[in-house]
């Protein structure tokens, strides 16, 4: 069978999770004996895209490059699985990858298994999948053809494949309907700041930082480090912080190298978000807080003096 990969890409390049989902994609394929093949919506892709020597189908049409449109995406990957003959589409379970892939299975009549962290050649497919705010795996299966699902960001390390793609540009069916809903603008982080899901190492903050002014200090530890901040729900729901900053179930899910957890209980909502950072380092007063099961280490203080001292420490040269 062929395996499609809808990947997502920032002016040409394949981003991080789109990989991971195509690393998964040649396992599979590996074990069956069938071929990997990638579609992306508009964009540059001469050169190595990490995704190796397969082809990948470009939807090229003026209607999309001006911005994203869902239903316009979907239809454009539903179109690439027919032409292939895709007997399984695959997406990265962002925010994105999700929407596509639910209408893509909706345009193509068939179900969808969202946030699998494991896919296995059976008939019917067999699928791992993350439920309950991470709390739960779920050992399920996924009928139909062609099968759509999703790949759970950071479940799979990416592996680059070296080589250009064979890049086909196709003109994908879409109807004026199908571009009623797109993006039209888009707010733009202030130059040099580093993101959540790319940083190397991750700050963050909740409830035991008192009050917004409580983050300037998580701030500065963050720029010594060359990382970035976020926060607990509890903190967008102060208003001390924006939702982009967030981390857990209904925020960004981050696998830094090293995550600094700093006055946050651990709730089962914000452990789904960090679970996959390499080390946690716990800063609380709490010595029973339920992150300290998750953390490597853990410092028993007040996390605004004991950040404001690691701040002095580094500023020193310590």
């Amino acid at each position: 069978m062929t395996v499609l990969v809808f990947c997502e890409h920032e002016d040409g390049a394949i981003a991080e999770a789109s990989l991971e989902t195509a690393t998964l994609a040649r396992r599979l394929a590996g074990a069956t004996g069938d071929d990997v093949q990638a579609v992306a919506v508009g964009g540059d892709h001469a050169g190595d895209t990490g995704l190796g020597p397969i082809p990948l189908h470009v939807a090229d049409d003026e209607r999309l490059a001006g911005g994203y449109a869902p239903a316009a995406w979907a239809r454009s990957v539903a179109d690439a699985a027919r032409r292939t003959g895709a007997e399984l589409v695959m997406a990265a379970a962002t925010d994105r990858g999700n929407e596509i892939a639910a209408y893509v299975a909706a345009f193509l009549g068939q179900p969808m298994a969202a946030n699998c962290t494991d896919v296995r050649p059976a008939d019917p497919l067999e699928v791992t999948r993350v439920r309950w705010g991470g709390s739960l795996l779920e050992e399920a299966t996924l009928t139909g053809s062609p099968k759509v699902l999703t790949v759970s960001p950071h479940a799979i390390a990416a592996e680059r494949a070296a080589g250009a793609a064979h890049v086909q540009p196709f003109q994908p069916e879409l109807a004026d309907d199908d571009l009623r809903v797109r993006v039209t603008a888009r707010e733009e982080p202030p130059a040099g700041k580093v993101s959540l899901g790319e940083a190397r190492v991750v700050v963050g903050g909740g409830r035991g930082m008192g009050g917004a002014d409580g983050f300037l200090v998580l701030e500065e530890l963050a720029g010594l480090l060359g990382g970035a901040v976020g926060c607990s729900r509890a903190v967008t729901s102060a208003g001390w912080r924006p939702h982009s900053d967030q981390i857990g179930q209904t925020g960004a899910r981050i696998a830094p190298d090293l995550y600094i957890a700093c006055g946050i209980s651990g709730a089962i909502q914000h452990i789904v978000g960090c679970k996959a950072a390499k080390r946690i380092m716990t800063i609380n007063t709490d010595p029973e807080a339920p992150i300290l099961a998750q953390s490597d280490w853990a410092i028993t203080g007040d996390a605004r003096a004991v950040v404001a001292a690691l701040v002095a420490e580094l500023r020193s040269g310590g």
